[in-house]
């Protein structure tokens, strides 16, 4: 069971986006090119995922919410070969985030209206608050919150906050379960 329009999931450049098992699209979102969304993702209301000049790869169970942005970083002379965009399983990208050319790893809280720029790496189980600003080729450390513009190394993550990365992704499957119940039901 999943649900998504296939005018807003579009082919480019040769292109079709790969889609797993029990995924949510919501309607106004778009999702085009060179794409792989794994089984249980869910993307909200208008977001943009364009891989339109490069691979996108986003985990199981990672949710997209409303307004954010996925992009890559294209290959050419000032960078050869380009930057994909890389989101591990598990993780919560907030609300107007922006996601570019980064990689993004497993059991990440990215916080709303963040921006994680070209050739940055967040590595696994770190939280990055909302608003921060990942500056290109920064590395984000295992286990840390990070905060602020530039974004910098804030505090260890307690035992709680390291449980919460699978808390929150569960219960975003959970709500992108009912939603493409009521869409299923009200579509039959």
């Amino acid at each position: 069971m999943q649900h998504y329009n296939p005018k807003n999931v579009r082919s480019f450049g040769g292109h079709t986006p790969r889609i797993g098992q029990r995924v949510l699209i919501d309607p106004s979102a778009v999702v085009l090119g060179q794409v792989s969304l794994d089984d249980d993702v869910s993307v909200w209301p208008q977001v943009a995922i364009r891989g339109d000049m490069h691979r996108i790869h986003v985990g199981a169970r990672t949710s997209v919410q409303d307004g954010c942005v996925l992009h890559i970083t294209h290959a050419g002379p000032f960078n050869p070969d380009g930057w994909p965009l890389e989101i591990g399983c598990d993780v919560t990208i907030g609300h107007n985030a922006v996601l570019h050319g980064c990689k993004v790893g497993s059991r990440v809280l990215v916080g709303m209206s963040a921006l994680v720029m070209d050739g940055a790496v967040v590595e696994d189980e770190v939280v990055i608050a909302a608003g921060a600003l990942v500056t290109p080729g920064k590395n984000l450390r295992s286990g840390h919150l990070y905060a602020g513009t530039p974004a910098r190394e804030i505090r260890p993550l307690s035992d709680k906050e390291l449980e919460y990365f699978v808390y929150s992704s569960n219960n975003y499957v959970k709500l992108k379960d009912q939603h493409i119940a009521e869409l299923a039901a009200a579509n039959p």
